[in-house]
């Protein structure tokens, strides 16, 4: 972020404290203006000849600027993955609160992971669940990878639409 005097350019296109616009001014008056109305002289683009620059009040420009980044920085965080457990045998009531559990964590923007616990020969009960599970869940979520069973669990991912 460039303001006041790291401005170099000579001329600049002058935006006022309401938004109105001031047309083109020396770097000099701009500054004066700037200093007239105890505010600060902001560069907003250097892309364009002559430079928009606005007059903002002090720190209002920083504190901007940081929420910007704050906002980037939160935008680059891996997608957070909670975890559902199940067993092959679940009971209406219990299948519907945890299919309310999912669809409330991929609105909130988490990935879900959907685990069934098995133990002997349960693997395709295991599956033919995960795959209701997925068929319920389709308006709130997609399945990144596909079910996989494995030992003593079969699991699935489910991205947030």
């Amino acid at each position: 972020m460039i303001v006041n005097e790291q401005i170099k350019a000579s001329e600049v296109l002058l935006t006022g404290l309401n938004g109105e616009s001031l047309g083109i001014v020396s770097r000099e008056e701009a500054l004066a203006l700037a200093r007239e109305h105890k505010v600060d002289l902001v560069c907003t683009s250097l892309m364009s000849s002559p430079p928009p620059c606005k007059l903002i009040s002090r720190g209002a420009a920083k504190e901007s600027a940081a929420a910007a980044k704050r906002e980037e920085r939160k935008k680059d965080q891996p997608l957070k993955a909670k975890e559902i457990r199940l067993t092959p045998h679940i009971e209406e009531h219990d299948y519907d609160t945890k299919l309310r559990q999912c669809e409330k964590l991929l609105a909130s923007g988490n990935a879900v992971d959907l685990v069934v616990r098995i133990q002997g020969k349960e693997g395709p009960k295991a599956k033919e669940l995960l795959e209701e599970l997925l068929k319920d869940l389709s308006g709130s979520g997609k399945k990144e990878t596909g079910i996989q069973l494995s030992g003593k669990q079969a699991a699935v991912r489910v991205l947030p639409l």
